[in-house]
């Protein structure tokens, strides 16, 4: 999670993209708590591999770590030199059963590891692969080739960027031929590259099919995806409104997150808005949108929108993306 997260500006200017929360929540530590569902055995030490985000954004992600009973460690990443420079950051956690994931990407799957698995990609199937990197499988079901952005049809099967490894160590030993034999693409050195020499040395990795795939990458992705995690929390039977929000005079239309010490008067708000703690909302309509903490919105109809921390947006209607400290009024 090194990168800047520009498509996601401004709300990345001040928090790294996988901290930006949807449905309530940080995307990484939904994404930590997906994986976690489809490992058989609890997870030992999570390795958040960051740029320079600073001490604060830090004792978040170790807090993530402990929130679901593992240790956490920061390793860091200062030049941009790629996705396996970047697992190489954290080398020494690759020993054992290891999965590897970008965090800016959460899904919805049902499948389990299974001690037998001695790699799983984790898959979606799309209906336009030419923008992505998809992987080719053979006869028995299993992946022989890794190919970025095919422009005729090789496989409809499109990597999502995370990767389940049984012996961390011999994707280790890939990573270090990379860096030692500068096995380097566009400035880069590329994780499908030593997947493509695992396959190669007879490891047998298999597509780990997912349900549902949902990208943070830009504004829209988001709400979208802040309002499939809302779904799936109702669903689950969730709570999704603190005790110490405070409603009056209003109409919430679920499924919604109402986090603590909201304040809701003479409004309506919803379907699919989450409201972080600290966000007051008068005098308004807001459907469909994401809205981070200690937020003020006063006197208008908001929909399809993203909203960061600290803000006030006071008498407009639009379709917006405001970033933190903002004020429009």
């Amino acid at each position: 999670m090194a990168g800047r997260g520009s498509r996601l500006r401004p709300h990345t200017l001040t928090v790294p993209k996988p901290l930006v929360p949807v449905g309530g929540k940080p995307i990484v530590h939904r994404l930590v708590e997906d994986i976690a569902a489809s490992c058989p055995e609890k997870i030992d030490e999570i390795g958040f591999i960051i740029g320079d985000f600073g001490k604060e954004v830090e004792t978040e992600l170790l807090a993530v770590a402990a929130q679901l009973g593992a240790k956490g460690s920061i390793h860091y990443q200062t030049e941009p030199l790629g996705t396996a420079h970047a697992v190489l950051c954290a080398k020494e956690l690759l020993s054992g059963p290891v999965t590897v994931a970008f965090a800016d990407t959460l899904f919805k799957a049902n499948f389990k590891i299974t001690a037998a698995d001695e790699g799983i990609l984790y898959v979606s199937q799309i209906e336009d692969p030419s923008s992505f990197g998809v992987v080719k499988m053979n006869e028995a079901g299993e992946i022989v080739d890794f190919v970025e952005k095919p422009q005729t049809f090789v496989s409809d099967l499109a990597m999502i960027g995370i990767y389940y490894f049984k012996k961390g160590e011999d994707l280790l030993t890939e990573l270090n031929y990379l860096i030692d034999n500068d096995v380097i693409k566009g400035g880069e050195y590329q994780l499908p590259d030593a997947l493509r020499r695992l396959t190669e040395k007879g490891v047998k990795f298999k597509p780990g099919k997912v349900e549902e795939w949902l990208d943070c990458g830009n504004k829209a992705a988001t709400v979208h995806t802040n309002q499939r995690v809302l779904e799936y929390d109702k669903e689950a039977g969730k709570k999704m409104k603190a005790d110490s929000a405070q409603v009056t005079n209003s109409v919430i239309h679920e499924p919604c997150f109402i986090g603590e010490n909201v304040i809701i008067d003479n409004s309506i708000v919803g379907p699919h808005v989450s409201l972080g703690k600290g966000t007051k909302v008068v005098n308004s309509i807001v459907v469909n949108t994401n809205v981070q903490n200690e937020t003020e919105i006063s006197n208008t109809i908001l929909k399809d929108s993203m909203i960061g921390s600290k803000a006030k947006y006071i008498g407009k209607a639009n379709d917006i993306s405001l970033g933190d400290f903002s004020t429009i009024e």
